[in-house]
């Protein structure tokens, strides 16, 4: 049974690039343009992780996250940044608290971005 992976970000480029570079490691990936989306799907779809940007328009990665994280249903979902920000030491703390697993740079080396994903799900 393949893994599945949300994407969220607002750039479809960034979207298809990951799908590319998942689908060929054989997970299924499922998109969102926005968070708002993002959270309207999780109420079918239960993904293994969720890679979510952390600036985005309307609702930012993080109010997502803290939406995820407070819905009984969604609480326990993995979900790893995918951000150009660098995190501060204190930034890291935050994201311990939010239950983040990883936060991915951009822009990342592919076969980095598979490792991260594999260390997440298998």
């Amino acid at each position: 049974m393949a893994k599945k992976i949300m994407v969220v970000d607002d750039e479809e480029s960034l979207i298809e690039l990951v799908r590319a570079i998942l689908e060929h490691e054989k997970y299924e990936v499922i998109t969102s343009i926005s968070g708002e989306e993002c959270l309207k799907k999780l109420k079918t779809v239960k993904p293994d992780l969720i890679l979510l940007d952390m600036m985005m328009p309307g609702m930012s990665g993080r109010e997502v996250c803290e939406s995820i994280r407070q819905n009984p249903a969604t609480k326990d979902l993995k979900v790893a940044f995918l951000t150009v920000a660098k995190f501060s030491e204190a930034g890291k703390g935050v994201l311990e608290k939010m239950n983040v697993l990883d936060y991915i740079t951009k822009p990342f080396e592919n076969q980095d971005l598979v490792k991260r994903v594999k260390k997440i799900v298998g």
